[in-house]
């Protein structure tokens, strides 16, 4: 179902309360992707960029999860992954706001592993690295790179993140909890 993750909690909510009737009442599973990344530095970035990153990067994730984490822990089962990123953890001077969006994303993953973990919900982060898509084929010499040092020695594939989500949210990952799965060719480790 389309949806604007850009739009007002109430809005949300609704689309909440839509997507869960379409699912025949129940949602087992949320994996926060979406996400903006406005290509500027801090003095550039302007106050409508600023607004929406961080509405669709931090108050979409934690409005989704508000609205539907109380079902799941109802039923003593479900699984949220939220996607993270490898830029969470290191400085840039460029997309500072999509790090600092990601970071905090990080964080209240491991809270909300805290919080509904106890009521049977699992609750962890994918965070991948370089990964080549669609959305940025232009930039293939920046990407290939930024990842020639790595042990990988190459850009991520968006299968092998969404392989990694399957993993994060089937049952033989029941015992993860507030994890961080970094799914980045290596790039956190040795940069």
């Amino acid at each position: 179902m389309p949806s604007d993750l850009s739009a007002a909690p109430e809005d949300l909510r609704a689309f909440v309360t839509s997507a869960t009737e379409a699912a025949g009442g129940r949602i087992d599973a949320v994996v926060h992707n979406a996400a903006l990344c406005p290509p500027v530095d801090t003095v550039s970035l302007s106050d409508a960029d600023l607004e929406a990153t961080l509405a669709v990067n931090v108050r979409a994730p934690h409005v989704l999860t508000a609205a539907l984490a109380p079902a799941m822990a109802e039923r003593g089962a479900g699984g949220i992954v939220v996607i993270g990123s490898w830029m969470a953890h290191v400085g840039h001077a460029f997309v500072g706001l999509y790090s600092a969006t990601k970071a905090a994303e990080i964080q209240l993953a491991r809270s909300w592993a805290a919080e509904f973990g106890p009521r049977g919900v699992r609750v962890n982060t994918v965070s991948p690295g370089a990964t080549r898509t669609p959305i940025n084929a232009a930039d293939d010499d920046v990407i290939a790179t930024m990842t020639s040092g790595t042990p990988a020695g190459r850009p991520g594939t968006p299968e092998e993140i969404a392989a990694a989500v399957t993993w994060v949210l089937s049952d033989a990952a029941a015992y993860l909890h507030g994890a961080e799965l970094a799914v980045d060719g290596g790039i956190t480790a040795t940069r």
